[in-house]
């Protein structure tokens, strides 16, 4: 299941999401080895970068990544407006099962940057930490630029990712003053297991069996990070000929770590000969 799905409790004006990751997710980590804490981490930001990216009204994507000195010294998770998602996350310490976010992450702060390709802008904006959470820290950001109270749950381990989004909408006070505060306490009830394991509709009959809500169609999800040579040419290419060639004296081959997608680029003898030969060759042009 890779999916995203909306949902209204159409008799309180509160609106929400569920979103669940499974083999896309797999994909994204495989042969990555992270420990269990930095799984977790990665996981909650895949599933908040994918809910962010899924209000997207216009084709670009959504970028969430830490920047900063702490024990994480790359994270970065994209999502387009189609939900394609990658991501990566590397640290220069030693992890134990004991580390928190705030261990994880030092003095790290977090970035979200917004982009949309029609106009070529980006807006960026800073994740304010709370309670040691991504959960939380996210919470807060969403009030804070929707203007709407939210309230969110994630959960990550190697198996999937899950995660559930609340949004109290304008003059839902005024038709339940009870009802913001009874689906919180309802959401609130979630376990950890629930929100990777259980699909939309099982999960929201769990929670809110009770109240009248309306599940509406999901968005696919996918991991997509295709193995794209092009910026590793483009690499060599800047460094020159004369350094490439050196580098092949050496070492017998280039080898270049992709690690978004990760995977290795090797070019050998022929192959850079190919690369130059196929820049230094003008275009041939024929008279109209």
């Amino acid at each position: 299941m890779n999916t995203i799905k909306r949902f209204l409790f159409k008799d309180l004006n509160i609106r929400g999401q569920h979103i669940q990751l499974n083999e896309a997710w797999q994909e994204m980590i495989e042969d990555r080895h992270y420990p269990a804490p930095l799984l977790s981490m990665l996981g909650e930001i895949t599933a908040i970068t994918a809910m962010l990216a899924s209000g997207l009204k216009h084709e670009g994507k959504v970028t969430v990544q830490v920047q900063g000195k702490g024990p994480v010294n790359l994270l970065v998770v994209e999502a387009t407006n189609d939900l394609d998602i990658r991501g990566v996350a590397k640290t220069n310490a030693m992890i134990t099962e004991q580390h928190t976010v705030d261990d994880l992450l030092g003095d790290g702060q977090i970035l979200v940057t917004l982009e949309n390709k029609m106009t070529q802008t980006h807006f960026q904006s800073y994740v304010a930490r709370e309670e040691n959470s991504i959960a939380k820290s996210f919470e807060t950001f969403l009030t804070q630029s929707d203007q709407q109270p939210s309230k969110l749950w994630l959960s990550a381990n190697e198996t999937g990712v899950g995660g559930v989004l609340i949004q109290k909408l304008p003059a839902s006070q005024d038709i339940d003053t009870d009802g913001w505060e009874r689906v919180h306490m309802l959401s609130n009830t979630v376990t950890a297991e629930e929100l990777i394991m259980l699909d939309s509709e099982t999960l929201i009959h769990r929670l809110f069996n009770e109240e009248l809500v309306e599940l509406f169609d999901g968005q696919p999800i996918q991991y997509h990070c295709p193995k794209d040579n092009s910026r590793v040419d483009n690499m060599l290419l800047s460094l020159g000929k004369a350094e490439a060639q050196k580098i092949i004296d050496e070492q017998g081959e280039i080898v270049v770590h992709n690690e978004m997608c990760n995977f290795h680029a090797r070019y050998n003898q022929d192959d850079i000969n190919k690369l130059f030969t196929e820049v230094s060759s003008p275009t041939e042009t024929k008279e109209p």
